[in-house]
Parts: structure tokens; sequence; C-alpha cells
């Protein structure tokens, strides 16, 4: 059991940390590879400091990297109340079938069952269908044509509210593999990554498979409870088809490293494995799991990832790989090197080894 580590009780303060407010990266670097990157042995603690580009000398042949393809929608959209003209946001997070999507809204206390809000002059109608919790709202999107055509002429990219800067270069917050269309955010571990990069690590020997995690509520709501283990992470929609299925599971079996980029990907790996004892399987659903520190991972074993705000589900995830102290240590390290944080920040590899290939 995961909670016997820690007993009843895991305060949230365990993962807090100072960051100064100018490194928050608020735009992209003009190179998505030239970024900074902190290597860890996840064992010991002990940090390399490099740049991305240089993440291929870490890598060995028949390592598998797992990638995940979602594609972000232009999800944000602004309109109003088609009966009073009010000002209404609806960040679009989950497509619940026959056009009735889980969004947030603001300001929520404005809308009521009934509720309709247009926009782009009536191009795209939501009319409000449910009022759930934690601030969700179900509407049903009305509207002629195709629906990814009219969010491209009338969304925006839902990039997080630490980001202030206006975003030039739409595709700087899309992976250069992103191809399955259904995130409300960015798998950022993954924006590090170019074409040609890509191209180098497979004529290296490295084998590039992906999954499909589509990024909701759940990667990025805040954690609201003193007590960790009180925390309801919501649930994100998953795919992994057979081919990846195979390739993973022929790297288990001959001990070569997985190695997931972003804790989308993570995630992903680690709930189908831990439902099939360590194995995995073509299957798509919902997960809803929550990694801490005291979790035995079970699908991978390094990951590449961003540095993640403080308190967040997704420190306390890279802690459960390492431990709390090594990664505190990490990101007090990429602090005083002034490192770029957050989604178009600088990237960790997470590693079983220092050594040079």
């Amino acid at each position: 059991m995961v909670d016997s580590y820690w007993g009843e009780k895991m305060n949230i303060n365990e993962f807090d940390y100072d960051l100064p407010k100018e490194l928050i990266a608020q735009t992209p670097l003009e190179k998505r590879d030239s970024s900074k990157l902190l290597v860890m042995d996840k064992n010991t603690g002990e940090l390399v400091h490099e740049h991305f580009n240089n993440i291929i000398e870490y890598l060995v042949p028949g390592d598998v990297l797992v990638l995940n393809d979602t594609k972000v929608i232009p999800a944000r959209l602004i309109g109003e109340k088609e009966e009073t003209g009010a000002v209404i946001e609806i960040l679009l997070l989950k497509d619940e079938g026959e056009d009735v999507w889980e969004c947030l809204s603001k300001p929520a206390k404005r809308l009521k069952i009934g509720t309709i809000v247009t926009f782009g002059n009536g191009l795209l109608k939501a009319e409000v269908v449910e009022k759930g919790d934690e601030g969700l709202t179900h509407v049903k999107l009305i509207y002629d044509g195709i629906l990814m055509e009219i969010l491209e002429k009338l969304g925006t990219m839902p990039l997080p509210p630490y980001i202030h800067e206006k975003l030039e270069n739409q595709d700087r917050y899309q992976t250069v593999y992103a191809k399955n269309i259904g995130s409300a955010a960015a798998p950022t571990a993954g924006l590090h990554f170019t074409n040609d990069l890509l191209e180098k690590i497979e004529e290296k020997g490295i084998i590039v498979t992906y999954v499909t995690l589509h990024v909701g509520l759940g990667t990025f709501r805040p954690v609201e409870v003193e007590n960790v283990l009180e925390h309801h992470m919501h649930s994100e929609y998953y795919i992994m088809r057979k081919e990846t299925a195979d390739i993973l599971n022929k790297a288990k079996d001959e001990g070569r490293r997985i190695i997931a980029v972003g804790t989308t990907s993570t995630r992903t790996l680690e709930t189908i494995a831990s439902n099939n004892n360590g194995k995995f399987v073509p299957i798509s659903g919902n997960t809803e799991i929550f990694i801490y520190p005291g979790y035995e991972f079970k699908g991978i074993d390094c990951l590449i990832t961003n540095f993640h705000l403080p308190k967040s589900t997704l420190v306390m995830l890279v802690s459960a790989l390492s431990s709390k102290n090594s990664i505190m240590n990490a990101y007090g390290e990429a602090i005083k090197n002034k490192y770029r944080f957050f989604s178009f920040g600088d990237a960790m590899f997470i590693t079983n080894s220092l050594k040079k290939n």
C-alpha cells in the first residue's frame, strides 16, 4: 500500500519551494532543443548540468523513449451570455461525446443550467446542461460544420495562468509530433524535441514510440487540501496501441530501459502496468492515478520532464521516482543556476546512470 509510506497524512508543505518570479519562463526559446538540461541520478541525487540537445549522450541503443502524441486544441473561448451580453470565458477540458464538453468557466456563478453563451457572432454556441463540483460545468456545443475548424477560428491556446506574455506562434505550444487532437494543455516535456533530434536519437538505436493522454484538469488543478492523501485526481483519457505495448513488453523482458517523456506519458504507462501485473496491453480508458512518494513504479525506469510548480501533484510524481530530498536539492540547484521553470522552461532527465554513451 502506498499510504503506509506516510501513514495517514502527507503535508502539502513538504513539496513547497521558493521560486523567484523572474525564473518562470514566459516565452519559448527560439530553438526548442537549446534549453538547459539538468541530469540527475535518481538513486544518488548526483547532478550534471547539460543542454537538451546533448540528451542523446545519456541514451543507449535499445532504450525505449515513450512520447505523448496528444494535440492541444485551441480550447480557450471568450464569448457572451446570450440574454445579457456579459463576458464569459470557457476552457474546454474533455469531450464527453455527442458535443457535450466538460469545461471550466469564468465567472462560473453567472452560468445556470439552460444559459447559452455565444462565440463569434453565433458561429458557436454553448448551452449549460450540468453544473458540477469543483467549478466544473458541462456544456452542449451548437454549431454547423466541423468543430475543430471552428475552434481554430475562435479559440486560443489554453496557456497556464502564470504565462502573461502573448504567444506569437501558436505551434510553439504543440510538440513537433502532436497528432491526436484532444488536450487542454501541452505535454510540455515534449516541447524540447525537434524532428532532427528525434531522427538522431533513432539513428543511434533508441526506439521511439507513442502513447496518447489527453491532458485535462487532473494534471494542472492545484492541490487544495493540506493532507495530500485526501486530494482527488481528475480523470484523463489515454490510449495505448498494440505496437507500443509489444515494444514495451519486449524491452521489459530484455531488461532494456523504458524512458517516459513527460509526466503524462508516465501516468499512462503506470496506469496500464499497475492494472496488468507489470505488463502492457493495448487499451484505452480514463485514469485517475495519483503518484507520490512511496509508489512503486511498474512501467518506467527513467523520466524526461520539466520543472514543476510548488505543491503540485507533478512535484510529488518526480519525488516518487527519486526522493523528495533529491528533487528539492535539484530544484535548488536549478534556481541557483538560473534555470527557466514550468511550461516553456528548461528540462530535467531523471535517470539511473550519468554515464555518457
